[in-house]
């Protein structure tokens, strides 16, 4: 018995001497008990908290330390929630932390598209001051899906707010309230949906014009020359989650499909914009299959970086849901592009090279948590480090983090030795 016992111990200490151990990446679950969580985001330099969007209209400040939250603003009684609306974005001007301001994009109870200017209150960065909306810009909307509703400043260029609209709802972009014999996205004049669009969001160049307030930059694209003013880049059916690359300033759109292709649409931050994406002629990298409706790649035109068919496949799905770029503090992951489907509940990353891709991964299986379940995936987060987070639709928010499973196996292994000898 002596013997054994001696083995036991010289056991012990080989498993914990100090050995190397690859490295995986996983996630972990950091907050759960929300309510239909569809966006989360961060002012600069506010480390450690999110501020996550629930579709209802409240925005809650989330401790990521300890998962503390508290409420941020409630603008429930304004919000539409039918179908596809709700409150859908937010972002924080880059000078928040002196200026306290930060936008919304939500469906109001009329149906419209909303995106209005919000104060922190001035004695509470941690608090917002409901009295202080401003409406920027309204835009009507036919039907009560394909929002849209991301919004975002490029690093490039600070002080211009970048806005995501659907093409308003129905299917084929040919219902009430689309254009006839084009759809909305393709149409540039006197419709602002299935578009990009891009806004100062001070001062007013349309005074006459309650349901416009913000003006108009001098590089948009359609500047001078017919087309809306407002137009960045167009031909989207329903842009959900955006994103810019925050070392690079390249703009990332992930773009719902219809009945056949999901697709992610690349802009070089070079760009000097009015980029066509393609819908409703095409979806994805496809003529649109619909019989009257599908052509040949419309003026301007600029296929996806990459594009999926529908199914139930590793790399297929139903419905992209668009992430961010890595640029947090795992070397691993530097540059990789993060994805999901909602439907399929796969999450991938790509890397761009070029014009193309490579590396394409399918991490769901990795990224399966330590508690909780990631099952319909609402959105991609990233935090002021650059971490990144997924939100499931469910009320979860999981961090994407490293981890060493060999660890955990010597560690057990470690206690089970444990309860071994205290047997003996």
């Amino acid at each position: 018995m002596r013997r054994q016992h001696t083995y036991a111990l010289v056991f012990m200490a080989a498993l914990a001497a100090p050995i190397t151990l690859p490295s995986c990446i996983t996630t972990t679950r950091v907050a759960t008990g929300f309510s239909q969580p569809v966006y989360a985001s961060a002012p600069k330099a506010d480390f450690g908290r999110l501020f996550v969007v629930e579709k209802a209209g409240r925005i809650w400040l989330l401790n990521l330390s300890s998962g503390a939250k508290s409420s941020f603003l409630d603008i429930r009684p304004l919000v539409s929630t039918v179908s596809e609306q709700g409150l859908l974005g937010l972002a924080f001007h880059p000078n928040f932390s002196s200026n306290r301001i930060f936008y919304v994009n939500y469906t109001a109870t009329d149906g419209a598209t909303n995106v209005v200017e919000y104060h922190a209150q001035a004695s509470n960065l941690d608090v917002a001051d409901p009295a202080s909306a401003r409406l920027l810009l309204r835009i009507p909307q036919p039907q009560t899906n394909h929002n849209g509703g991301w919004l975002g400043f490029s690093p490039r260029d600070d002080a211009q707010l970048y806005i995501a609209v659907g093409d308003g709802g129905g299917g084929n972009d040919d219902d009430t309230g689309h254009t006839l014999g084009t759809g909305n996205a393709q149409d540039i004049d006197a419709n602002l949906l299935g578009k990009i669009l891009k806004i100062y969001p001070v001062g007013d160049d349309f005074p006459a014009d309650p349901d416009k307030n913000y003006v108009i930059p001098a590089n948009n694209p359609f500047v001078g020359i017919p087309g809306d003013d407002e137009i960045w880049a167009y031909g989207l059916r329903n842009p959900w989650r955006n994103s810019f690359d925050r070392q690079t300033g390249d703009l990332w759109i992930g773009d719902v499909g219809q009945d056949t292709r999901e697709e992610i649409n690349f802009q070089i931050t070079s760009s000097m914009g009015g980029e066509n994406y393609g819908w409703r002629l095409r979806e994805g990298a496809i003529a649109n299959p619909t019989p009257g409706i599908g052509g040949p790649q419309p003026p301007g035109n600029v296929e996806p970086l990459y594009d999926y068919a529908h199914g139930v496949g590793q790399f297929q799905g139903k419905s992209v849901i668009g992430g961010y770029v890595y640029r947090g503090p795992m070397p691993e992951l530097q540059g990789k592009y993060f994805f999901a489907d909602y439907v399929n509940q796969k999450v991938w990353s790509l890397t761009r090279t070029g014009s193309t891709f490579t590396d394409l991964t399918d991490w769901t299986k990795d990224f399966q948590p330590d508690q909780g379940s990631i099952g319909g995936v609402s959105s991609f987060a990233e935090d002021a480090s650059g971490n990144l987070f997924i939100l499931d639709i469910d009320g979860e928010i999981f961090q994407i983090v490293k981890s060493n499973p060999l660890a955990k196996t010597v560690s057990t292994v470690q206690r089970s030795v444990s309860r071994v000898l205290g047997r003996k």
